[in-house]
């Protein structure tokens, strides 16, 4: 019985391979749209104002950055017959496994990425932004009245509109703005100085200011945003 078992195993191990069909590229991220719809690409980039799209079995589509709410990878499970095949015909020993936890959801992300793909900012680079200027607490208040999840000074939240900076939408879409703004002008470390001690600092040295605290915040917003990539 073990034998006619193993042999009807085998047997039909060997048919789901016979009758598979060939596999598509494996799709390596999601796009939500704001129409409601998703689409599985295989990878993306910025251009300006717009994104290319990768399709997973090529080709590209280039949309206007505005059409996308968020990027986000795929973590769809594998076709049915390649998981059949693998509990049908498992590996005789499992040397090693490696379990990955889950990476812990930061608060606002659907906010901040949805921001990051409008203006074409980094999110990890917005991520850890928000970390250092006020910990993810959108009722933050520094001593020099910078407000919200991403610090607006007074004038900064006037120049682009915001009635409620305490609002983490508005909040996050000035800020996002802002700094969008400054990388258009300054390289990352000094765009970073710019919203950090303001542009006329940024100017008036040609880059990141000799400040002690500057350097200290332009240092370790990209040690996170680095270690968010890794």
């Amino acid at each position: 019985m073990e034998f006619a078992s193993r042999a009807f195993r085998l047997s039909l191990f060997a048919l789901l391979l016979l009758v598979r069909p060939a596999a598509a590229p494996a799709s390596a991220e999601l796009v939500l749209l704001t129409t409601g719809r998703t689409l599985a690409i295989s990878g993306h980039e910025f251009e300006g104002d717009r994104v290319v799209l990768h399709l997973p079995n090529g080709g590209q589509i280039v949309c206007a950055r505005s059409l996308i709410v968020r990027i986000e990878a795929d973590d769809a499970p594998p076709p049915l017959a390649e998981r059949l095949a693998e509990t049908l015909a498992p590996p005789p020993e499992r040397l090693a496994e490696t379990i990955v936890p889950p990476a812990p959801v930061r608060p606002f992300a659907e906010l901040i990425d949805a921001a990051s793909v409008r203006h074409g900012v980094d999110s990890a680079l917005l991520f850890a932004l928000i970390e250092v200027e006020s910990s993810y607490k959108p009722n933050a208040v520094s001593a020099q009245g910078a407000m919200g999840l991403m610090q607006l000074m007074p004038a900064t939240a006037l120049q682009y509109a915001v009635a409620d900076p305490y609002n983490p939408s508005d909040n996050i879409e000035a800020g996002t703005k802002h700094l969008r703004s400054l990388l258009d002008r300054y390289d990352v470390h000094a765009a970073l100085a710019a919203y950090n001690a303001g542009e006329g600092s940024v100017r008036k040295f040609g880059g990141v200011p000799p400040f002690p605290e500057t350097h200290r915040y332009v240092t370790k917003i990209l040690e996170l945003a680095d270690v968010a990539h890794n």
